[in-house]
């Protein structure tokens, strides 16, 4: 792994993986961290980890792809590591020293479009969870992964898709545009400015957001474009009780990791007067015991050509 002592101990990613997800709440922190485990293990299932195979965690985080293939196949496995956050790969590389596991890991710090440091043809396997969603130019990454991967390799990616609270910012936009001042409910521009705030909110924001400017039928024609075969993905939408139980939590954690929270948005661009308002109407919506959440996460496989 590379060192450098002058490298910020903290950046916007392990900020938000180790912060701003769960917004320093202890309870919310382990329902996510359960959330997320559920994405690991239907990675891991679609990859079907052999013994010997060598293995890329990219966008690794915190590592936990990785550190679970490791937990699941044995020391025959070999896993790659690969982060754009020194912090987060430092993090990582703890976290597998602590299982003791650190020999069989290689940790190096690349972008997923830009796999500096990983042979062509060297891994059998390549995995993301929640990566891709941030990188602009999706299908350079996936090709990325085709170079890296042996013939016959294969890709086992979870990825959320944004797209739909953007489409959400961007009606809310149109609605207060459309009708005069008088006759909006002044909650609605409060709730623009917060959406706004963590996702594009136009035609242009969306096309220009590596966030938002994909569907689920996007990634499937990502990832044939870059040379994959017998691809296959599943879009899951799942709504469930929310987990978010308190005012406190909502608006101190944040949705992903360009998203500021909803406390610093208020603080920054509501008025005292917008701020009590703001409150009164949504904190009765978000403590409701009946309260939903929905998540949408696609999961993608696919082959490198053996030929």
């Amino acid at each position: 792994m590379a060192s450098d002592e002058n490298l910020p101990a903290t950046d916007i990613w392990s900020q938000w993986l180790l912060h701003r997800r769960h917004g320093g709440d202890a309870r919310y922190e382990q329902a996510m961290r359960a959330m997320v485990e559920r994405y690991v293990e239907r990675v891991l299932d679609a990859a079907r980890l052999e013994a010997g195979e060598s293995i890329a965690d990219v966008g690794a985080g915190e590592g936990l792809l990785a550190l679970r293939a490791i937990e699941r196949v044995g020391g025959a496995l070999h896993a790659w590591l690969t982060d754009v956050s020194e912090p987060m790969l430092r993090h990582a590389e703890a976290q597998a020293r602590a299982r003791g596991v650190a020999d069989r890991c290689t940790f190096v710090r690349a972008a997923a479009d830009r796999l500096e440091g990983v042979a062509d043809e060297s891994l059998d396997v390549v995995m993301t969870r929640s990566v891709l969603a941030y990188v602009f130019d999706k299908t350079r990454a996936l090709r990325e992964f085709h170079r890296v991967l042996r013939p016959g390799g294969r890709i086992s990616l979870a990825e959320p898709v944004f797209q739909d609270e953007a489409v959400a910012a961007q009606a809310i936009r149109t609605v207060i545009e459309s009708k005069p001042p008088a006759e909006i409910n002044p909650l609605m521009p409060l709730l623009h400015r917060w959406k706004a705030a963590q996702y594009p909110d136009t035609e242009e924001k969306i096309r220009a957001s590596a966030i938002a400017n994909y569907s689920e039928r996007d990634l499937l024609r990502f990832a044939q474009n870059a040379g994959f075969t017998d691809v296959h993905l599943e879009l899951h939408i799942d709504t469930y009780p929310s987990i978010v139980r308190s005012w406190e939590v909502f608006v101190n954690s944040s949705p992903h990791p360009l998203a500021p929270p909803l406390s610093l948005i208020m603080a920054e661009q509501f008025s005292a007067e917008e701020r009590e308002l703001f409150e009164r109407s949504m904190r009765p919506v978000i403590e409701d015991p009946r309260a939903v959440s929905t998540d949408r996460m696609v999961y993608l496989t696919a082959r490198k050509p053996r030929a």
